[in-house]
């Protein structure tokens, strides 16, 4: 194994001087009575490699093709004839994977993907029972200060304030002075990850959402503003503009299933018509 190990590395060296011409098609390893020859790796390069990445590539391959027969010639040994025989198993793994490519065509140029908001709505009108929450949702304001910044009590009257001219002093301090301004008035975040940026809490996060509107706590480098402006508690039903994505997902999935029964119902029927099966 040295020697063909030797023999592959001056063969590299020779490949990497020669502008990545083969010239003889020579063995470069051997497991048993299998051999890799030159010729089988002459397409495994990317364009403007260095020699020494070239050198790195092939003994890499190199490495990995041994491995491989390694292990195959033992599954060969060990298993017995009836393990062995796989044709029937390839031939239905070729055989699904020839359907999969062709309804996957079918579906790629027939599936129409315009889902309409009402078809979201009333899906999950029906459905509401099953997009129960595991976590708590949020919306509003979060921010972090450091507690050596001027002026804090303005914060503490903007963050709290509905005015666009106090919403747009606060943006404008937090771009400056904040270490972190997350708004989500307009989007639902799960509560935990606004928690994560926050002092340990000594009471149930459900009754701070419960009962405050506006809630500041400090620790010993920030301030941490929250106004909350709307929730859902866990086991809730989720919103349906949370959830807006997988429903439409969901929907396009029965659609692409009744494509499939169309396409499988209208394949049968037609060769049946022109009698071009028999079942006996």
């Amino acid at each position: 194994m040295k020697k063909a190990v030797l023999f592959s590395i001056s063969f590299l060296l020779a490949y990497c001087t020669n502008n990545g011409k083969l010239a003889n098609d020579q063995p470069l390893a051997r497991v048993y009575d299998k051999y890799l020859y030159s010729s089988q790796i002459k397409n495994i390069f990317p364009y403007g490699l260095s020699p020494q990445d070239s050198l790195y590539i092939v003994k890499d391959h190199i490495d990995k093709w041994v491995r491989k027969q390694l292990l195959l010639y033992q599954a060969e040994q060990n298993l017995s004839e009836e393990d062995k025989n796989v044709e029937q198993q390839i031939e239905d793994y070729k055989t699904s994977l020839l359907i999969y490519k062709y309804e996957e065509n079918f579906i790629n140029q027939k599936l129409d993907t315009i889902i309409t908001n009402d078809e979201i709505a009333e899906y999950y009108n029906n459905y509401s029972p099953n997009f129960i929450l595991n976590n708590n949702l949020f919306k509003g304001i979060y921010i972090q200060v450091p507690r050596t910044s001027p002026e804090i009590y303005k914060i503490r009257r903007w963050y709290r304030s509905n005015d666009p001219e106090d919403l747009k002093n606060l943006e404008s301090y937090c771009y400056n002075y904040a270490t972190k301004y997350d708004y989500y008035e307009e989007t639902w975040v799960f509560f935990d990850e606004i928690l994560e940026n926050m002092p340990k809490l000594y009471f149930r996060p459900e009754n701070l959402l419960r009962y405050r509107k506006n809630f500041e706590i400090k620790d010993s480098t920030y301030y941490h503003f929250l106004k909350i402006s709307d929730y859902r508690l866990a086991s809730a039903v989720a919103p349906m503009e949370f959830i807006k994505n997988d429903i439409k997902s969901i929907l396009l999935n029965k659609r692409k299933i009744q494509l499939i029964q169309e396409l499988e119902s209208n394949v049968y029927n037609d060769a049946l018509n022109r009698d071009n099966f028999n079942i006996y």
